[in-house]
């Protein structure tokens, strides 16, 4: 078990040192918007989804629109519901209430991680040990880096000039070619990003998430039928 808390911990090492530039930008647009290196670190700390934060960063006003934030919120993080119901495939040997507190951490690179760690050894359930070690590891660097990119904030300026945002893409690239098995087990991948796209260029606001994550359910639950 100490063996499998050690590998989570080197295999989220990569991931942890791409969330700095990331936790960064976060923490100095924050700043940039007003808020409290404290508030950020709570709203982090709370809420351990970066998407549904930078929509609420982007979206934060004053007076705040609260309606308006937790609704791009619920819409950016509905990916989750399906995430989360993959995952608890995996956790049946689990109580609800535990598997409730290990999904709290369940972000897109502990969901990735987990599963994929799962698929390689064949298992079916999740080591909780390794997935603790990965969760916990990321939960901390993004709540420490983001906190302190806003109370950096106006010292560092405007730091998407240097292409920092760019560390969460080239994470998920990687992710990705860690779980790519064949070309027709990714044909859902593709229909996810294709339809993810075209409703990006076409429709305000962030639907273009919901819409790729259920096209590709949708597309891999058609084809694991034929």
């Amino acid at each position: 078990m100490h063996n499998d808390f050690k590998r989570g911990i080197k295999d989220a090492l990569p991931v942890m040192l791409g969330f700095v530039p990331f936790a960064l930008v976060l923490g100095a647009q924050a700043a940039q918007k007003g808020m409290q290196y404290y508030e950020l670190g709570m709203m982090t700390g709370l809420n351990f989804a970066g998407g549904s934060e930078f929509t609420a960063i982007s979206l934060w006003t004053d007076p705040v629109n609260i309606s308006l934030i937790v609704m791009m919120s619920v819409l950016v993080n509905c990916r989750h519901l399906i995430m989360g119901a993959t995952l608890s495939l995996y956790m049946k040997h689990i109580s609800r209430l535990k598997s409730l507190g290990l999904l709290f951490f369940m972000c897109d690179e502990v969901w990735a991680m987990s599963l994929a760690d799962t698929q390689k050894h064949k298992q079916q359930q999740i080591n909780v040990k390794y997935y603790m070690s990965v969760s916990i590891s990321l939960y901390l660097m993004w709540l420490i880096f983001t906190t302190l990119g806003a109370y950096l904030g106006p010292i560092l300026g405007d730091i998407e000039q240097y292409g920092f945002d760019m560390a969460f893409t080239a994470v998920f690239m990687v992710m990705l070619k860690g779980m790519w098995k064949t070309f027709d087990a990714a044909r859902p991948w593709f229909v996810s990003l294709i339809v993810a796209g075209g409703v990006y260029h076409t429709v305000d606001g962030a639907w273009y998430v919901a819409a790729g994550a259920i096209s590709g359910v949708l597309s891999a639950y058609f084809w694991s039928r034929r």
